[in-house]
């Protein structure tokens, strides 16, 4: 039976920094709270939901939804032209899909995140992409990998997940999956090695790495 390997997306195969940060500051400027953010305090939480992103920035509770509808909006205005693959992501996919079923699990909206995939002509590779709509918990809760695994008939095939933040890594504990970490992303080695030791540079190389693990 083939591998399976599950792929974050940003910071793991795109870099949506610019389009996220553009559409975080645009929803802050037209709501004119007057918060004082900083792109670190932004880029820290990337890879959570945004609800928890505008809460983690001193957005009021009651004010969260209405930020995030301004964010949504804009950003699908702009995540094309602000929205790149990752050097050697194209080929850790290709790579991939040669001896692995493939599929996506990201907090970004699925929607948009199919759309993005679709543009740079990926798409085809996946199976399933799982996104914030698709689930009740987000990553770090096990979720959004079981029922990725669900959606494509996983029975006992071998399961890898690759992402760029300890909620890729710990998802991956809690559903019982091996991970690769890569250091494309947001959080950095030292933040990741509080969870995994299997730390690559980009998914290329931890594409690779399952392969050989793969032919042991």
């Amino acid at each position: 039976m083939k591998t399976v390997i599950l792929f974050d997306l940003d910071g793991t195969l795109i870099d949506s920094t610019e389009a996220i940060l553009e559409s975080f500051y645009h929803s802050l400027k037209t709501h004119a709270l007057g918060l004082e953010v900083t792109e670190s305090m932004i880029t820290s939480q990337i890879g959570h939901p945004l609800e928890v992103m505008f809460a983690g920035v001193g957005v009021n509770a009651d004010r969260v939804d209405i930020h995030v509808s301004t964010y949504k909006l804009y950003y699908k205005e702009i995540a094309r032209q602000k929205t790149f693959m990752l050097p050697n992501a194209v080929e850790a996919i290709q790579e991939a899909s040669s001896f692995a079923r493939l599929g996506i699990v990201t907090t970004k909206t699925g929607r948009y995140s199919r759309e993005l995939m679709e543009h740079f002509e990926i798409m085809h590779y996946f199976e399933v992409l799982i996104g914030f709509e698709d689930v009740e918990h987000r990553k770090p809760h096990p979720e959004p990998i079981l029922k990725a695994l669900t959606q494509m008939g996983h029975q006992d095939q071998e399961v890898w997940m690759i992402g760029d933040t300890r909620l890729d890594v710990e998802a991956s504990l809690r559903a019982g999956v091996e991970c690769v970490a890569v250091t494309t992303g947001y959080d950095n080695e030292e933040q990741l090695r509080t969870l995994t030791d299997i730390i690559k540079p980009n998914a290329l190389e931890a594409v690779q790495y399952i392969a050989k693990r793969g032919r042991k």
